[in-house]
């Protein structure tokens, strides 16, 4: 059975993938987002993330470890289903519900992680990982006043005018 720092560093390890992924992806819905704000969104978080990688590697050096990546499936999977997203074109609608499941497992890891820092005493790096929680949270909100503002506003607008045009049409 393993100790609980081992679990810390193993899940360290997994979020540390995970981001370097992430950093990778960014770009791509960036490129595929049209909304502008949401472009923006992205853009930020692009930057975000990558001083996440670095707070991730200070963490590491403060626990005595070597930073080390291990495959993060699970982020992989997300992502892989943001491609297909992009792929069948859904809009910044899908872009956002892809981004948002992201954040939400980045979310439910980083909560794990801060709250074994606590635990086992490791209070610089609960303060650090307290930190990227916080950005993530952030980004998820921001992600959301998106999607009911100006994105959703968008797509409910053309839809409206794809029934007026059927409606027209059919007379």
């Amino acid at each position: 059975m393993s100790t609980l720092r081992e679990t810390l560093l193993e899940e360290l390890s997994d979020i540390l993938d995970a981001e370097k992924q992430i950093i990778k992806a960014l770009p791509k819905m960036t490129k595929a987002a049209e909304h502008e704000d949401l472009k923006r969104a992205f853009e930020m978080h692009l930057e975000e993330t990558e001083g996440q990688v670095e707070r991730l590697e200070r963490i590491f050096e403060l626990m005595g470890e070597n930073s080390r990546s291990k495959k993060c499936k699970g982020i992989q999977g997300i992502i892989k289903e943001g491609e297909e997203m992009i792929k069948e074109d859904l809009g910044d609608a899908g872009l956002i519900a892809s981004a948002q499941k992201v954040e939400h497992y980045e979310i439910a890891s980083y909560g794990s992680v801060h709250s074994w820092a606590r635990l086992l005493g490791e209070d610089e790096v609960a303060d650090l990982l307290e930190e990227t929680l916080d950005e993530e949270e952030s980004t998820d909100e921001k992600l959301t006043q998106i999607a009911e503002s100006a994105v959703n506003a968008e797509e409910k607008d053309e839809e409206e005018g794809e029934k007026v045009h059927a409606k027209n049409r059919g007379k």
